[in-house]
């Protein structure tokens, strides 16, 4: 079955900063995104891909089949057991894994090789510790050639956006785990991607801190409305960001089994939107479709025993 989902179906998206429409009113500006998307390709779109490790009788099929499409500005989590190959199909989107079979497409061009249109977050940090937290994120421009002055200047720009204005000049040893995951964050952003790839990015949080950080992600993300693809284990925090929950089978060989819209209004807040009784009928229906994929995976981890 094919997870094909129409640019329509995408949430609204927000007119980039910079750009006008003299004399139009607000809704007439947010028609003329929304058209602007129709005309653009699929943000990432994986055509029965597959992806296998080894050779001969130790090959393993981590994926299998998978299709899978979405539209410019649009948030999608995956949810699944252990080892179902989420993080596998965000190395095939980035262009750090081949796939066995198939096609990875982003913004309507085959992946071959790293795409500069993606940012990647890991769960966990990659800051160095001999730099400073505004150093951090300015390094990410050095690819681009960006003059020193300036690459410091807009990093001070995104640390405080992140909320870390007067953390600049610390260490990543003087900084909490959610302060280290906002710099993680804040260099990922500076460079401007326009697909999102994060990889159970607030996983190593406390609860609180992870639904702090999931508002940041929202606040920033509704600002520009870039697309994201976001794999967490965490089902509450797949429902409380994403517009759809895509949910993986067991693995090896693992598929999508669901792909569940998201119908609760924006803007939200993670511990809000969970009061919502919606939100638990949501939750209800994503976990039948998840609940027996986890115990396969349970079962096969402890030897076929219940």
């Amino acid at each position: 079955m094919r997870h094909r989902r129409g640019v329509a179906q995408s949430p609204p998206c927000a007119i980039p900063a910079g750009l006008r429409f003299a004399g139009q009113s607000a809704t007439v500006r947010a028609r003329s995104g929304q058209e602007n998307m129709l005309l653009m390709p699929p943000a990432v779109e994986l055509v029965q891909v597959s992806v296998a490790f080894g050779a001969g009788a130790a090959r393993y099929v981590a994926v299998e089949g998978v299709d899978l499409t979405f539209a410019p500005g649009e948030f999608v989590a995956i949810v699944g057991p252990t080892g179902c190959g989420k993080s596998t199909l965000l190395n095939v989107v980035a262009g750090l894994l081949k796939p066995a079979a198939g096609v990875a497409r982003v913004q309507g061009a085959d992946v071959a090789g790293i795409s500069r249109a993606c940012g990647y977050l890991f769960q966990q940090d990659a800051l160095m510790p001999w730099k400073t937290a505004r150093d951090n994120v300015a390094v990410a421009l050095e690819p681009q050639g960006v003059p020193q002055g300036e690459a410091q200047a807009r990093a001070q720009s995104w640390l405080k956006r992140v909320g870390l204005a007067a953390f600049g000049e610390r260490y990543p040893h003087q900084l909490s785990g959610g302060q280290r995951k906002r710099v993680a964050l804040a260099q990922m952003l500076i460079r401007d991607p326009q697909i999102l790839l994060m990889d159970e990015p607030f996983g190593p949080l406390d609860a609180r801190t992870r639904a702090l950080m999931g508002d940041l992600l929202l606040s920033l993300w509704s600002a520009d409305r870039k697309a994201v693809l976001f794999v967490t284990h965490d089902l509450e925090e797949a429902i409380s960001l994403a517009d759809r929950v895509i949910v993986m089978s067991a693995g090896p060989r693992a598929k999508i089994v669901a792909d569940r819209p998201i119908d609760l209004p924006r803007p939200r807040e993670a511990n809000e939107i969970r009061l919502d009784p919606k939100f638990h009928a949501i939750q209800r229906a994503i976990w039948e479709d998840l609940r027996a994929e986890v115990m396969k995976a349970y079962e096969a981890q402890s030897g076929g025993r219940s």
